[in-house]
């Protein structure tokens, strides 16, 4: 493998000059912040633990800081991207900066979220600086999509990065934290400035690991039936998980049920509930409807 040259990662300067030249203003509608400092992608990829072997998977590359970083550590990168200017311009970036490497990449010019295959082999790792408007839906959906995702580091808002690693009993742990962890061990694996973007955000930013679980999550119940009491619990999150689950099961009475059945409190409240008991609740469905049928209507 040839050795990318000691300044081929993209500074300040580059970053400007790329941008002028392909005549791209970085927009709040997309949410694009491109990191212009090499020492915080090379972080990134040190952080993230990429292996000599790793396939990685990049979404919303940009101009190309972080994919030029991950072409040095890894074996393969693949960068998905849906604005049209970045997504033509990034493999000329690549062959000029890293022509060595040139073969090792691959560009997919899509939105992620309609991202259900990728070319090569199965990637082993996703690394990305993800949109702050649409970072937890990304990044679920890439977990739902493509399992052979072992290792995950994303660099989010920091606020997201809080939701997504937040314990069960944290006053921010929510929809994000549960789905999250129904895939895997989740944790904050640091913080960045904002002085490292171009432009730099009005908000903090901080990195977010995700492990993969080794074992599904023991569960008879599906992804969509855990997420669908996960989303109804929260959707009124002051509420008893009685009051809340109520429309889920058809009825409070229903939902007391479902509970009881599952173990859990019906006057607990959804964030104090582990993603494991998210799943026994789920899978006591069936208490909900048989009560359902005896006690009809609201209650």
């Amino acid at each position: 493998m040839t050795s990318p040259t000691p300044d081929a990662l993209l500074g300040p300067a580059d970053i400007r000059e790329l941008a002028a030249a392909l005549g791209v203003r970085p927009t709040k509608q997309r949410g694009q912040n491109f990191v212009i400092d090499a020492n915080t992608v090379r972080r990134i990829v040190r952080t993230a633990g990429v292996r000599p072997d790793d396939v990685v998977v990049e979404v919303g590359p940009g101009l190309g800081s972080l994919t030029l970083a991950l072409l040095e550590a890894a074996d393969r990168v693949t960068a998905v991207e849906i604005d049209d200017v970045l997504a033509a311009a990034l493999p000329a970036t690549v062959t000029a900066r890293m022509p060595g490497r040139a073969e090792r990449f691959a560009l997919v010019h899509s939105d992620a979220m309609h991202v259900t295959g990728l070319p090569g082999a199965a990637p082993t790792a996703l690394v990305a600086n993800l949109p702050y408007n649409v970072a937890v839906p990304v990044l679920l959906h890439m977990l739902e999509h493509f399992p052979s995702i072992e290792r995950t580091l994303v660099m989010v808002q920091a606020e997201v990065a809080d939701r997504l690693a937040a314990p069960p009993g944290s006053k921010v742990y929510g929809v994000p934290s549960v789905k999250a962890n129904w895939y895997a061990e989740v944790k904050r694996a640091g913080a960045i400035g904002r002085n490292v973007f171009w432009p730099a955000p009005n908000v903090d930013s901080g990195l977010v690991s995700l492990v993969r679980r080794a074992e599904p999550l023991k569960t008879t119940a599906s992804r969509r039936e855990v997420f669908a009491v996960v989303d109804a619990a929260f959707a009124q999150r002051r509420k008893t998980l009685r009051a809340a689950l109520a429309g889920w099961a058809g009825s409070a009475a229903a939902a007391e049920a479902a509970l009881v059945a599952a173990g859990v409190s019906p006057q607990a409240r959804g964030e104090s509930l582990t993603v494991e008991e998210f799943a026994r609740i789920a899978e006591h469905a069936e208490h909900a409807e048989h009560a359902e049928n005896k006690e009809p209507g609201p209650q």
